[in-house]
This record gives structure tokens, sequence and C-alpha cells, in this order.
């Protein structure tokens, strides 16, 4: 394997507007040791020139082995070789220089790796949404009052289609707008009622106005998290809904299956598992004042599939970059803190709530073997695997999801357990 010369990197990087975006500001450099080889480049105040630097302040360092490096750089890599994040964290490369930095600007680091890579079609560039203009999608949102942990919370949510209701969770840090091309696709709303709802603190969703909450520490509860599906169906009167989350979403699944067999006839539980675990202290880019949102928002995008339509993939992370900073780390309490069906997952009666289990290739975090896992633990349940798509499948590459859904549906339209 031959690296790329800080020259032709520096060409590369000058060149590309979203490097330029994410290393404004900074000055120091990358500095790339694959194998004997080095390339890297040197930034002033965001401006890129050839030669790589020293080891020193701005300067951040990642090294390992060639034959690391070679999956990392291929025009499409395997999964875990595809975001540089876990690249340095599990599979053996080392990264260093200041923490802080490296959480500062790893948009641009990220993003000048995918400029190493060789050249090649990875993924779409367009996708095919057209129609005559101006026209209208297929949801209709309002708001409803409910009462969660004493308080009044006003929920946004947005509805299409008609038969068995089918309630709708978004991953953490996020909002309902990642289920929107299912509302477009007749073959699901002919015989399901979607509802898409934003979390409290998310989206549309407001914060309570009857607590201090910018007093406090965002914290997402099992308990309180379980309500709000639960409260929701009772409001909108709906008769044994089916559930289906994504991420925190499809955690959240799981435990309604456990918790309230009787109020759900079936959940699907995308990037589900029984226990994610993980340092949530050592986040200290998720709510830092001198991090931005941008970094949380490309992390993301590392959990997508290289092969995922770039506008679906920058569209799904957009909304973690325009989110409440405190929403996605506050979330995480209960996806890698609170949350943990080891020893229960074997409770869970699908002869009372069908359980359904879909994992995507690219998702480092809900794994293939979690939901394998989860899915051996859970007498009843289903599960697959999707290959090509990661953590966010029904908004980064819904074309490839869909199919690995309708059978699902169909299931449980037959009524099956």
């Amino acid at each position: 394997m031959t690296a790329p010369s800080s020259a032709h990197l520096a060409v590369r990087c000058a060149a590309d507007g979203e490097f330029g975006l994410a290393a404004r500001f900074w000055t120091g450099g990358l500095r790339l040791e694959i194998g004997d080889a080095l390339t890297g480049v040197t930034i002033t105040a965001g401006v890129v020139s050839a030669g790589v630097p020293s080891e020193g302040p701005g300067v951040i360092t990642i090294s390992g082995p060639a034959e690391l490096w070679e999956p990392l750089l291929r025009t499409v890599p395997p999964r875990y070789f595809n975001d540089i994040s876990v690249a340095t964290t599990g599979i053996g490369l080392e990264r260093s220089g200041d923490e802080l930095l490296w959480w500062q600007y790893s948009p641009a680091i990220q993003r000048a790796v995918e400029l190493l890579r060789a050249p090649g079609v990875a993924a779409p560039t367009t996708v095919g949404e057209s129609g005559p203009v101006p026209r209208f999608d297929a949801p209709v949102g309002r708001y409803v009052h409910l009462s969660l942990g004493g308080l009044d919370h006003r929920i946004y949510f947005e509805e299409a289609g008609s038969g068995i209701p089918l309630l709708l969770q978004h991953t953490a840090g996020s909002h309902a707008t990642q289920w929107r091309h299912l509302f477009e696709r007749p073959e699901i709303t002919d015989h399901f009622r979607l509802i898409a709802y934003d979390l409290p603190f998310h989206g549309k969703s407001i914060p309570p106005v009857g607590k201090r909450w910018w007093e406090e520490q965002y914290k997402l509860t099992g308990s309180f998290l379980r309500s709000v599906p639960v409260a929701l169906a009772a409001a909108l009167q709906l008769q044994r809904p089916v559930f289906m989350g994504c991420s925190v979403g499809g955690l959240l699944a799981l435990d309604l299956a456990l918790h309230h067999p009787d109020v759900f006839r079936a959940v699907i539980s995308l990037e589900g598992a029984l226990n994610v675990g993980g340092d949530w202290e050592g986040l200290i880019g998720f709510w830092h004042p001198q991090v931005s949102n941008e970094t949380k928002a490309r992390m993301m995008e590392g959990l997508t599939s290289p092969t995922s339509p770039d506008p679906y993939r920058k569209e799904t992370i957009q909304a973690y970059a325009s989110g409440w900073p405190q929403s996605f780390l506050g979330d995480l309490w209960y996806y890698i803190v609170e949350y943990d069906l080891r020893e229960r997952a074997h409770e869970i009666d699908t002869a009372r709530v069908g359980v359904h289990i879909l994992s995507g290739e690219y998702d480092y975090s809900g794994t293939v073997e979690l939901g394998r896992a989860a899915h051996e633990a859970i007498a009843g349940s289903t599960w697959s695997d999707m290959p090509g798509v990661g953590h966010f499948p029904m908004s980064e590459n819904p074309d490839a999801f869909i199919p690995h859904l309708l059978p699902i549906l169909d299931l449980i339209r037959a009524g099956a357990p």
C-alpha cells in the first residue's frame, strides 16, 4: 500500500469544502504514520499547506501498522474500519495529542482520512426524490399534552396512514424526522397508522414549564422513557399498537416488551441489544463548552454505512448538529449506563408480545453480535442482520431497510406471535 504524499493530501484537503469548514480556526495539523510511511498536512488558522507537522501543540498523530491502515483506506471499508474514531479505540491504531483538540477537530480528521481513500464510487451522491412542486408530504403533525413524571409535557407527533397503530421512537439526541421515508411508502401506510413523536427536549417537544429543568443535568431514565409511548398510546386511544424504535428506541422496544406486554402487540427493535455499556463519563466532547455539536454529528456519521446515499447520511447527522447540547449525552445515560436486560430477557413472553430485532452491518454500537445475542436470549423472537446499512437504517438508506421491515409487518398483520 502506498500512502499519498503530504503534497497530494494537502491538495485534496484544500479543495474539499467539507474539510475546510471542519478545520476552520485549527492551527497545528495532522500527522499520519502508516506503517513505515509518513504523511499529513500542516494547518494554520484553517489554511492547509503541504508538510508533515512535528508532534507538539495543535497536532494530532494517528499511527499503526500498514495492515491496519489498508482496510481503512479502501474505497468501501469493512465495518469498524469506516470510522477513524473506532479505528483508534478498537482495532489497534493509536492516536496521540491533546484529547480536547481531538474532540474539537475530529470532523476534519475523519474527512482527511476519507480523502486518503482509494478513488472509486463508495456511495450515491444524489437520491431520487423528485416530483412536482409545490407538493405535500403525507404526515400531519400536532401536539398533545401528556402527564409524565407528574408534569404537563407538550409532545409533538406526526402521523399518516391507516390500520394497525405503529408508534415510532427516534434515536438518542435526534427527533422523529428520521422516519419520514416510511410515511411516503403506501405498502406500509395502507396497512399501518404511523405515529412518530419527539421525546421531551427533542425536536418540537419543548421542556416542561412546571420545572426548573435548566438548573440540573438532563439524564434520561428508563422509567420516564417507558412512560412516553405508554401515555401517548393511552391519549390517542390506540388498541394494542406496535412499537418500533431505533438505537435508544431499539433498547426501549425490548424494555417495553418486558414491562408492558399487554400494551403492545409487537415491538420492532432496530439496533437493539440486551446491554450496550460504555464510559459515560469519558464522553467529554458530548457536552463540553469548547466542542461544537458538529463533532457529535460527525461521530454519528461514523455509525452509518459508507454505501448509504450521501444526502441521507448527511441529513441524518444534521439533526444531531442542531439539537440541544445536553439531550444527546443525557439520552446516553439510559443507553449505556442504566439499561441492562441480560438477567431478565428470558422473562419476555413472545406469546403475549411479538419481538423482532434488526441489526445493521456497520453499527459499531448496537452491533450485529449484540442483536443476535438478544434474539437468542428471547425465546420466540426473530432476528436478521441488514447488510450495507448502519445504525440509522430508516433514515440513512430507506430503500435497503424497508425490504427487511416488510416481512415483519406482514407477520404482525397476520397476527403471528
